[in-house]
């Protein structure tokens, strides 16, 4: 069962405040990822307690770059469950994790940030290794 609007509205608008277009259906993910044209930022957002101290600032804080992506975008797990589940499909061959930040580069994905790579990291190395990845491929 998916988490009340409510308590996951000001998580969403963590990310929309910033610049990220929420995919709310499959048909949304799909038209989004395999058509894009240049650099698509994808974070499969979350409620867990990584998300919301380092995923999303990280993520907000990336964009400071010089180079970064052409298009942000963002799907809810634990909310937007079709949506997400159609967004992993394009981040395969990694399992499926939330939160998680993944780059793609004319539809096909380059970089992707497991959860592994977000617990225990700050805002600032999740958003310097974005920026990393920006400047290769943006």
């Amino acid at each position: 069962m998916p988490y009340p609007e409510q308590f996951c509205a000001p998580m969403r608008q963590d990310l929309t405040s910033a610049g990220f277009e929420e995919l709310r259906t499959p048909v949304d993910v799909d038209v989004a990822i395999p058509n894009s044209k240049g650099t698509l930022l994808l974070m499969i957002n979350s409620v867990c307690g990584c998300a919301a101290g380092a995923a999303r600032p990280g993520a907000k804080l990336s964009l400071r770059n010089e180079k970064k992506p052409d298009r942000l975008v963002t799907v809810f797990a634990g909310q937007d469950l079709e949506a997400t589940a159609q967004a992993r499909k394009y981040t395969a061959p990694y399992p499926p994790s939330s939160p998680s930040i993944a780059l793609f580069k004319d539809g096909q994905l380059v970089h992707f940030v497991e959860r592994h790579n977000i617990e225990g990291y700050s805002a600032e190395q999740i958003a310097e290794g974005l920026q990393a990845a920006y400047n290769k491929f943006c």
